[in-house]
């Protein structure tokens, strides 16, 4: 493998923005990822693993360390007391992943379908959209744990998974870097369109039971139709997709808001989580916090299709993203006494 140098990484990034990265890599195989560890450590830099550059914004100034990036391939599934293993390296498209197994009858990750970014980003984030969540269906995570320099597998119980959580971006973080992700999913089982969206989707078309083609298929429209789907020369798709996280709150956030806002509870968007907890819609709070679809601050703006997306309107600057950030965050905190959290992975 090679190490570069003064690599620009607004390419590696959905946003397209970001300086140069100091040193440079792409591990094809596991080998690669302990020597461009070991690299690192040799010459007192610190290192970050790339994968897609969907959930990433990168400062203007780069980064001064290693960027590895993950670029291990393949992809093969075994039968096992009566589920489908699907293994995949961690450098796989993700949405290839779920092509795969959509075009194989291997239900679990359609509603997963157009998500940016690759298989290894995955666990890290728990990816989650349309009624589905990859903690649902991952059985092992294969990674490399820089602590003991060995590879080591993960069960599901181990990564700690929660919403938008794992031990990956919480408590070990920058821990383990992952080389395999293990899907356990179904033959011969119904699509899953429970999802308010694809619910609409569905009876709009008087279909009762959509194969799982017909729900990947569906889930894409949804997120072209909102912006979320990666398209060349669309301005909109210059973005790390859902910037905030939506957020969890103590029920009694609920009846605070609907009292102030003079509106039935129910008329608010929210859905129950753990311990009489409540999860917001972020997209809802931020235009009743005064921001619309298309809203613009400098070469930064909100995508003309959803508020919940960021966008590069064009040579944006990762300074004017974090002001358009900290504008928007300011304003719900202000009006509605919660706080959003950012998605992205900040570097540099």
């Amino acid at each position: 493998m090679q190490f570069l140098e003064h690599v620009p990484l607004a390419p590696y990034t959905t946003f397209q923005i970001g300086g140069p990265a100091r040193w440079f890599a792409e591990a094809a195989n596991e080998e690669d990822i302990a020597a461009s560890v070991a690299f690192a450590a040799e010459h007192h830099l610190p290192l970050f693993v790339l994968g897609g550059g969907s959930n990433l914004l990168v400062s203007d100034a780069g980064f001064s360390g290693l960027v590895l990036r993950i670029a291990l391939a393949g992809i093969t599934s075994t039968r096992e007391n009566g589920r489908v293993i699907v293994s995949s390296a961690a450098g796989e498209d993700w949405d290839g992943l779920a092509a795969y197994a959509v075009g194989a009858g291997y239900a679990g990750i359609e509603c997963l379908s157009g998500i940016p970014g690759t298989v290894g980003g995955t666990p890290v984030q728990n990816v989650g959209a349309y009624g589905q969540e990859v903690s649902q269906t991952i059985v092992t995570v294969r990674a490399f744990d820089r602590t003991t320099g060995a590879f080591v597998d993960l069960s599901s119980a181990d990564c700690g998974f929660s919403y938008r959580r794992s031990i990956f971006n919480t408590v070990q973080k920058e821990r383990y870097i992952v080389s395999r992700v293990d899907y356990a999913l179904h033959e011969n089982a119904p699509a899953n369109f429970v999802y308010a969206d694809l619910a609409r989707y569905f009876a709009a078309r008087n279909q009762a039971a959509p194969t799982l083609a017909e729900v990947r298929e569906a889930v894409r429209t949804i997120r072209a139709q909102k912006g979320m789907l990666l398209v060349a020369g669309s301005s909109d798709c210059r973005s790390a997709g859902s910037f905030f996280k939506n957020p969890i709150v103590p029920g009694t956030v609920l009846d605070s808001l609907a009292q102030e806002l003079g509106v039935e509870k129910r008329s608010i968007p929210a859905y129950p989580a753990q311990d009489g907890e409540v999860k917001l819609s972020a997209a809802w709070l931020i235009e009743r916090a005064g921001f619309q679809k298309g809203y613009a601050l400098g070469n930064a703006g909100i995508s003309s299709r959803h508020t919940l997306a960021l966008i590069n309107r064009g040579g944006a600057s990762a300074a004017e993203i974090v002001a358009l950030r900290d504008q928007v965050t300011a304003a719900v905190a202000s009006r509605f006494a919660v706080r959003l959290e950012p998605e992205p992975v900040w570097l540099g």
